[in-house]
């Protein structure tokens, strides 16, 4: 059967990325029962079956199940995906009430309040591993404990954030899982119920999402994201009975900074950032010149590491001699390819670092804001976003280039590789998620000309921002 899409990297990332213990499961339904012949490597079971029995089949056995209306044991399961509808007996309540209610009148209720999909629409299902792309499938169904689940929750809200609501019938989950998310194309998510765990073998521990096929870059792409902001499986425990201050980013319980940074006076914070090569300093030397404080990250973060200074002996330390050159300074550059090549790395060496930037920096604004309580001081920081900086400032702008000008400054800058240059370039924001923190934008790629005439918009803008907020304190 042609597929229409690759499916293998993106769900080996997702399974490494959650640890998943079984396959994500596609999941198909076909108007036309003969088109099951088309898929490849498919089985059909001879004996009666209910639908839980065949997703644990792929998830767990590594199989591609195909079924019609007559290998299913009962039309309970068949009537869930839509293959036929249910007999009257089973409308009235009667036969709910055999077990999971205590009269009729509640079984009614409960047949009434599962969702099924519309009868006779359609005449036949697949399921596969979603990794050996079987056919373009409808809906994944993932089974998880209830810790991955909230992170790939969290992974779907990241962007374009939306309230999830999830439902339970109580028996029949699979109409809240499957049925549910053909109705809505929604994420839907249920607790696997006791048929599903009895016949299904779903375990203690698992809840099952389904998600529709066109959400599933959106799910990886989240968690990729969040992955970066150390929010990963498994969560780590930060300790029941220690302080756990240093587990949050600083922006909770960090109210007295932010007041202290933005201050009571008429001063005005910006936050200049950017990824790698796009400009940020050449920007902040043009609001420099048109009267603009100017602290730069860049500059701080090698004043902390001077030789012998606290940041340099845990860097040393942690990496070793490899990193200094002759004259004991820090090679950048080796440090460089040790940590754009290792995410853990690099946030060690962040941590080393930024808590001695930070008083540096919380020095220089007091020093400068006492001597201009007026002045417009702008703060270069090339990971503000990254390291969660953005609530310590009044505006924030961000400067930006297209990917091949960043890859093309930094061949020339720095004499990278096109590989190194593209690795270091990825394992940053991209310009379109910083885009959604900032409120001032200049676009570096094209001349200085032009990026000059955006500066002095830009200066315009922020003192107009100033005058208008000295008013509204008046």
């Amino acid at each position: 059967m042609n597929t229409t899409r690759d499916w293998e990297k993106p769900v080996r990332r997702l399974e490494r990325l959650m640890r998943l213990k079984s396959f994500p499961v596609a999941f198909k339904l076909f108007e036309d029962k003969t088109s099951l012949s088309a898929v490849p490597f498919i089985r059909r079971l001879n004996h009666k079956s209910t639908l839980c029995q065949m997703i644990n089949l792929v998830r767990n056995f590594d199989w591609t199940v195909g079924a019609d209306l007559d290998d299913f044991m009962s039309v309970m399961c068949a009537s869930i995906i839509g293959l036929t509808d249910i007999p009257d007996y089973m409308k009235d309540g009667t036969f709910r009430s055999i077990v999971w209610t205590k009269n009729r009148a509640d079984g009614k209720k409960f047949e009434t309040a599962i969702p099924r999909l519309p009868a006779g629409k359609y005449k036949a299902v697949a399921m596969a591993p979603l990794v050996y792309n079987p056919f373009d499938p409808d809906i994944v169904l993932i089974y998880a404990n209830p810790a991955q689940m909230i992170l790939l929750i969290n992974s779907l809200q990241f962007e374009d954030y939306e309230v999830m609501q999830f439902y339970c019938v109580g028996e029949t989950s699979c109409s809240d899982a499957i049925t549910r998310c053909y109705l809505s194309r929604k994420p839907a998510l249920s607790i696997p119920c006791y048929g599903e765990r009895r016949y299904g073998h779903a375990q203690d521990d698992e809840l099952v999402m389904a998600i529709p096929i066109e959400m599933m870059d959106k799910a990886l792409s989240g968690m990729e994201a969040l992955y970066k902001r150390g929010i990963r499986y498994p969560i780590s425990y930060a300790g029941a009975e220690t302080d756990v201050t240093h587990a949050f980013p600083a922006v909770y319980g960090g109210e007295q900074t932010i007041n202290l940074l933005r201050g009571s006076d008429n001063r005005l914070l910006l936050g200049v950032t950017g990824s790698i090569a796009t400009g940020k300093s050449t920007v902040a030397a043009m609001l420099e010149e048109l009267g603009a404080r100017t602290i730069d990250f860049d500059v701080l973060s090698r004043v902390v590491v001077e030789p012998g200074k606290p940041a340099w002996k845990d860097i040393v330390a942690y990496f070793g001699e490899q990193v200094l050159k002759e004259d004991q300074t820090l090679d950048r550059d080796k440090l460089r390819e040790i940590v754009f090549s290792d995410l853990e790395k690099k946030k060690k060496l962040e941590s080393f670092q930024h808590p001695r930037i930070g008083e540096e920096f919380i020095d220089l604004v007091k020093q400068y804001s006492d001597e201009d309580p007026n002045a417009i001081i702008q703060v270069v920081v090339p990971l503000l976003i990254e390291v969660n900086m953005h609530p310590l400032f009044h505006n924030l702008l961000m400067v930006y280039a297209t990917e091949e000008e960043q890859k093309r400054r930094l061949i020339k800058r720095d004499g990278s590789t096109e590989e190194m240059a593209l690795k270091m370039i990825r394992s940053q924001l991209s310009a379109e998620e910083k885009k959604g923190f900032c409120d001032l934008m200049i676009d570096n790629s094209g001349s200085l000309e032009e990026t000059r005439k955006q500066a002095a918009k830009i200066w315009q803008k922020l003192k107009k921002i100033q005058r208008e907020r000295e008013g509204s304190s008046n």
